[in-house]
């Protein structure tokens, strides 16, 4: 399930492109919005890919290692737990996986100095001669060691996540940490009976649940059908700032927040106010966060004195 701060920056990034173009097209936007959702799951086929790469380049390098004018006896004898790992086995030969990797046309043989640095951190890790040193061998012990490879090296290896942020628009920020906590997610669901003719768990429906997409639709709709209207009230509270000169991105946040606080009853004023002035930060300028903050703090005053926001839980209206 998609967090609710990664749908916020979503339909930002959405609602930000929809403005910039002086699109009136919401049909357009929402496709776009939709789309990059659909990356997401692109990503995860290119990370499994890419550990499936870690895998044959250690294969390879044991095979050189073999052929060294003095070989050790680790060399003539490696330990080969990870090379024959029966999860990626499995991934690599099952059919749908091929021919989505067909499809996003993965290769990695141009990068093979980013896979050579993240094979040698793996390898180097006391996580990873641990697995190698322990007795068990199961399909659950090499389904364990691929999501401490994820959460102990690839989610904190900036190099790969820059190759990602580059390649495309749409795994940008923190699309690469979702994407690892989705994949794995898929690893946990994969069983040692699955053959390659099973169907590939459905990544999709891993990700963007009817409930979220609800939200997500909703919230750029509002932002985007109400913004004159929003914009009337943001002028109203930002009378020492001219508003054609604030920055197109802090006046979405705020027109999002007020989307939130006026047509979504069920989430709590606080959580509104503090998931916006977060991803502020991310987003827009130094000063951003005290502009926004004091925008909003004046606009919930008003809007609650006049009866406005209308939250259905205990505690909601609370900030």
């Amino acid at each position: 399930m998609l967090s609710r701060r990664y749908l916020r920056i979503k339909v930002l990034q959405a609602a930000y492109a929809f403005f910039q173009a002086g699109n009136d097209d919401l049909a357009k936007g929402e496709k776009q919005l939709l789309l990059s959702i659909d990356k997401i799951h692109e990503l995860i086929v290119y990370q499994l890919s890419f550990l499936i790469e870690i895998k044959d380049f250690s294969r390879i390098r044991m095979e050189e290692s073999k052929k060294k004018f003095f070989p050790t006896e680790e060399d003539l004898n490696p330990n080969l737990k990870f090379v024959e790992n029966r999860v990626l086995i499995q991934i690599e030969d099952n059919r749908e996986y091929r021919k989505m990797h067909k499809r996003l046309k993965i290769n990695w043989s141009e990068e093979q100095g980013m896979v050579r640095k993240a094979y040698l951190a793996i390898k180097e890790s006391g996580y990873y001669q641990k697995y190698l040193e322990q007795a068990e061998d199961s399909f659950a012990h090499d389904r364990d060691i691929l999501a401490r490879i994820l959460k102990k090296t690839l989610m904190g290896f900036e190099l790969l996540e820059y190759y990602y942020e580059n390649k495309s628009i749409y795994w940008a920020f923190d699309t690469y940490q979702i994407a690892n906590l989705l994949l794995m997610k898929l690893l946990k669901s994969l069983e040692s009976s699955d053959d390659e003719y099973e169907a590939f768990p459905e990544i999709l429906g891993m990700g963007l649940q009817e409930e979220d997409r609800a939200f997500m639709l909703g919230l750029f709709h509002k932002t985007i059908l109400n913004s004159d209207q929003y914009a009337e009230l943001i002028d109203d509270k930002a009378k020492n700032w001219e508003l054609d000169r604030i920055a197109m991105m802090d006046t979405i946040l705020i027109k999002m927040a007020l989307a939130e606080l006026l047509e979504f009853p069920s989430i709590p004023v606080k959580v509104t106010l503090n998931e916006y002035i977060d991803i502020s930060k991310y987003y827009s300028s130094a000063k951003s966060k005290v502009f926004i903050n004091g925008v909003l703090d004046k606009l919930i005053i008003d809007l609650k004195e006049k009866k406005k926001i209308k939250k259905t839980g205990r505690g909601l209206m609370e900030f």
